[in-house]
């Protein structure tokens, strides 16, 4: 199963975000997503399961805040801050979270922490990042994708 997992898009999808997210089989959107036309863009796509970000107002109410999806056996947490993952991860093998603009791939202990990064409007200096994932038989295979950005 091919992912693609980002956050932090504030109203933007790039065309080099649009490219990759030809042929995915499921996006993971980690909040800050900023209006319904982003969710409905994506969604043109594959199926998508989002969390709310600290940005995603009114519009959003229908969008949960925390989410856990299983996905060819692997089982993710899926929550916009890192500060509101809770202690017990209820079995999770993946934590996305976003919030930072920082992309980040650690494993603690058991679960693999994720975050893509943001791939919205650039914002702090940082990177402009999204994350291409392989799920199959319960393992996660996570590629980091850099978006190139003009200078300004």
């Amino acid at each position: 199963m091919n992912l693609i997992i980002l956050s932090d898009t504030h109203g933007l999808l790039r065309s080099a975000v649009l490219e990759l997210l030809q042929n995915v089989d499921a996006i993971l959107h980690a909040g800050d997503i900023n209006s319904q036309a982003v969710v409905d863009k994506l969604v043109s796509f594959a199926p998508l399961y989002v969390v709310r970000g600290n940005n995603d107002k009114d519009w959003a109410e229908a969008i949960p805040h925390d989410l856990i999806v299983t996905l060819e056996g692997v089982r993710f947490y899926m929550v916009h801050n890192k500060k509101d993952v809770p202690a017990d991860l209820a079995g999770a093998d993946v934590v996305v979270f976003g919030h930072s603009h920082k992309y980040s791939e650690e494993r603690l202990g058991n679960v693999l922490w994720l975050n893509p990064g943001s791939c919205g409007p650039r914002r702090f200096h940082q990177e402009i990042t999204l994350m291409r994932a392989q799920v199959s038989g319960g393992s996660i295979r996570v590629e980091k994708i850099l978006i190139p950005h003009e200078v300004s």
